[in-house]
C-alpha cells in the first residue's frame, strides 16, 4: 500500500520535485521537469518503482528540514542504533541566491550516517520508467549500477556498491557508529545516454544546503504574524517554481485523490494563471519582488500565445506550452485505489473568465516594480480588459473547473470586474490602446449585476451562481477583490452562512453538497476576510485550524478531511501555502492597524483628532 499523503516530504531542485516517505522510500521523481514522467511512482502503485534506504530492523522515524532549505533529514531509531538519512535534489555546483535552479544536474543525493550504535542497512533501487510502464534491467556500469531499457537511463553510484538483480539493484551492509555512506542517482535522457561525471555525494549535499540557505537569506520578507510558517511557505513556493521560466506549478504530483477511492484525481504539475494575483501577493510578502516579477514576465509570455484564440487559456506548461492534453495511465492502480490516474489536464480547454481579473490584478499588485510596461505587456493587458468587456455576460466553467457544463458563476463575473477595475487604475501606463472610460462603464455594470443577481433573498447570502441557492466559498472573493467592503452586512451574513453550512470550525468545503474534503485555501480566505473586517480573534482561530492541517514538516495538501485530519489531494499544494502567506499578512496588517489606532486614540493629539 502506498504511504499516506501525510507521510511524504518534498525535495526540489527548482526544476522538478521528488517525494520521500517517512520510511525512507523515494516514491515519486519526475525529471527533468515537474511534468515529466516519473522513474519511481510507488506513490500511485506499489509496483511502479521506488528507491528505499533504511535500517533492516524495525524502526521509528522523525524528520525535519535543515533550516531555510529543502534538504531533508530523517532519523530512524532501531533497538540497536540510529540511522540518519539526508536527502536532496542537487543544484548545479556553486549556484547561489537567485541562481538556484537555473541549471541542475538532475541528480538525487542520499547520505546515510550511523549516529549511535551499529546499524544494519537495507538499500534497494527499483526503477520503473514512464510512470511504471517500462521495466528496465539493472547492470553494472560507470562505477555503479545503471538501467538499460526505456527512453532514459538512471546511473546510481556511491560508496557502498549495489548488486544488479534483474530489474532492481540491492545492497545490505552495516554502518558502525560514526560511519556514513552516500550515493547519487542521475537521470540521463535517451536509450543510449552516457554516464555524466560522478558527483561526490557529501560535497554535493553540503553545496545544495548552502545554496538553499543563500536563497533564504535573501528572502526574509514577512516579519509579522506566523513568521516561521510564512518563511517556510516561501521556501515551498520556491521549491514549486520552475526556475528557468519563473512559472509556479500548482503541486508536485498528479492524481492524489480528493476523495479516497474516487475519480477526482487530476494532474497539477502545471501553472495556472488563475492563481496569478494570489501568487504575486504571496511572493512579494514571503520572498521578494524578483520572484513576483519573473512570474509575471512568464505569465505575459505564456498568455500572449493565445491572444487571438476564442478564449483566454487558464493553465500552461512551465515553458508556456498550451497543449496539455489529458490521458489516463490505465496500468496504475492509483493511490489507495483511486482511479483513473491522469497526466495532462483538460482544464486547458475550459473557459474561465475570472482568469482575466487574476492576471490584471497581479499587474496591479506588482505595479511599483512593473513601472511603465513595455509595449508587448501593455498591449496584452489591454486585450485582457477588452475581453472582459466583451465576454463578462457569458457563462463559463469557473474556478472549480467542473466538467458538468457552463453557468453564470458569481466568481467569474467578479473576475471580470477585477480585470476592468485594475485596467482602469493602470490605464495611464498602458498606452494608446487603453480605454478607461469604456472599461469603467462595463466595470460598473458588472458590479450592479453581481450585487443584484448574485444575492439570494431566500438564503440571505451571495450564492455560487445567478439564480442558484447553492453556497460557494468562491464568493469570499467579493470582499477580497474589493467589489464590496469586508464589513458590508451582506458579506457578514454570507460568511456566517458559509461557516454554518459548509464549515467545520473554520475548515470549509467548497460548495453545497460537496463530497470531498475541506479546501484549505478557502479557510485562509475566510481568515483574511475576518481579519480585514476587524474580527481578529476569529481570524486567528480560523488560520490556526487551517495551518494545523499541515504534516509535521509543515507541508499542506490541497484539502483535509475535517474529521480525521488526513490530507487529501495533490501535495504540496502551492495555493494552500500561498493562502497561508496572504492570510498571515492580513493578520499582521490588521493587528498593526488596530495597535496604531489604539496608540493614536490614547494620546492627547490622537484624542483631539478623533
Amino acid at each position: 500500500m502506498p504511504a499516506p499523503i501525510r507521510d511524504h516530504a518534498l525535495l526540489s531542485d527548482c526544476r522538478t520535485a521528488a517525494l520521500v516517505t517517512r520510511a525512507g522510500a523515494v516514491d515519486w521523481w519526475p525529471a527533468p521537469r515537474f511534468d515529466s514522467p516519473s522513474a519511481f511512482s510507488a506513490l500511485l502503485d506499489d509496483d511502479a518503482g521506488h528507491w528505499t534506504l533504511c535500517p533492516s530492523a524495525p524502526f521509528e522515524a522523525t524528520w525535519r528540514y535543515r533550516p531555510g532549505t529543502l534538504v531533508l533529514e530523517t532519523t530512524m531509531r532501531t533497538a540497536g542504533g540510529t540511522l540518519r538519512v539526508t536527502d536532496a535534489l542537487a543544484f548545479a555546483p556553486g549556484a547561489r541566491g537567485h541562481e538556484i535552479g537555473r541549471d541542475a544536474p538532475h541528480a538525487l543525493v542520499r547520505v546515510a550516517e550511523a549516529l549511535g550504535g551499529d546499524v544494519a542497512v537495507r538499500h534497494e533501487c527499483v526503477p520503473r520508467l514512464e510512470y511504471g510502464l517500462a521495466v528496465p534491467r539493472m547492470v553494472e556500469e560507470a562505477g555503479g549500477v545503471a538501467t538499460v531499457g526505456g527512453p532514459e537511463r538512471i546511473f546510481l553510484r556511491g560508496e557502498r556498491p549495489l548488486a544488479p538483480d534483474g530489474g532492481k539493484a540491492c545492497a545490505a551492509f552495516e554502518l558502525r557508529a560514526g560511519e556514513r555512506a552516500g550515493w547519487v542517482a542521475h537521470r540521463v535522457p535517451g536509450a543510449f545516454g552516457e554516464a555524466p561525471p560522478a558527483l561526490d555525494p557529501h560535497a554535493t549535499l553540503e553545496d545544495t544546503a548552502a545554496a538553499w540557505r543563500s536563497w533564504s537569506e535573501l528572502h526574509h520578507g514577512h516579519e509579522g504574524a506566523h513568521a516561521e510558517a510564512v518563511r517556510f511557505a516561501g521556501v515551498v513556493i520556491q521549491g514549486l517554481t520552475y526556475q528557468p521560466s519563473g512559472a509556479v506549478v500548482a503541486a508536485a504530483t498528479t492524481s492524489l485523490p480528493e476523495v479516497a477511492g474516487g475519480d477526482s484525481n487530476f494532474d497539477y504539475r502545471f501553472a495556472w494563471l488563475r492563481d496569478a494575483a494570489m501568487i504575486g501577493r504571496a511572493l512579494s510578502a514571503s520572498t521578494c519582488s524578483d520572484e513576483a516579477e519573473r512570474y509575471f514576465d512568464w505569465m505575459v509570455r505564456a498568455g500572449v500565445s493565445c491572444r487571438h484564440a476564442e478564449q483566454f487559456q487558464i493553465v500552461f506548461g512551465v515553458e508556456g506550452e498550451r497543449d496539455l492534453s489529458e490521458h489516463e495511465l490505465a496500468h496504475l492502480a492509483g493511490h489507495l485505489g483511486s482511479r483513473p490516474v491522469r497526466v495532462g489536464n483538460a482544464a486547458w480547454e475550459q473557459k474561465q473568465l475570472d482568469v482575466l481579473g487574476h492576471v490584471l490584478d497581479c499587474a496591479w499588485v506588482i505595479r511599483d516594480a512593473l513601472g511603465t510596461p513595455d509595449a508587448l505587456t501593455a498591449s496584452f493587458l489591454c486585450e485582457l480588459a477588452d475581453r472582459a468587456c466583451a465576454q463578462w455576460r457569458e457563462p463559463d466553467s469557473s474556478i472549480w473547473e467542473g466538467r458538468e457544463g457552463e453557468r453564470d458563476y458569481v466568481v467569474s463575473k467578479v473576475g471580470c470586474w477585477v480585470a476592468l477595475d485594475r485596467a482602469v487604475r493602470l490605464a495611464d501606463r498602458l498606452g494608446s490602446a487603453a480605454d478607461p472610460r469604456r472599461w469603467a462603464a462595463a466595470r460598473d455594470a458588472i458590479r450592479d449585476t453581481v450585487l443584484r443577481d448574485g444575492w439570494s433573498e431566500e438564503r440571505g447570502a451571495f450564492t455560487g451562481a445567478f439564480g442558484s441557492d447553492h453556497l460557494d466559498v468562491g464568493v469570499l472573493l467579493l470582499p477580497l477583490s474589493g467589489i464590496v467592503a469586508f464589513d458590508d452586512p451582506r458579506i457578514t451574513r454570507t460568511i456566517a452562512l458559509l461557516e454554518d453550512e459548509l464549515g467545520d470550525d473554520g475548515l470549509l468545503q467548497r460548495w453545497s453538497g460537496a463530497e470531498d474534503g475541506a479546501f484549505l485555501l478557502a479557510s485562509f480566505w475566510l481568515s483574511e476576510c475576518h481579519a480585514r473586517a476587524g474580527r481578529l480573534d476569529r481570524a486567528q482561530a480560523v488560520f490556526e485550524r487551517a495551518a494545523g492541517a499541515a504534516n509535521d514538516l509543515g507541508l499542506l495538501a490541497e484539502e483535509v478531511d475535517a474529521a480525521t485530519g488526513d490530507p487529501l489531494g495533490n501535495v504540496p499544494q502551492a495555493i494552500s501555502h500561498i493562502g497561508l502567506v496572504n492570510a498571515a499578512q492580513a493578520l499582521t496588517e490588521t493587528a498593526q492597524g488596530a495597535q496604531a489606532t489604539r496608540s493614536l486614540s490614547s494620546s492627547p493629539i490622537g484624542g483631539a483628532l478623533r
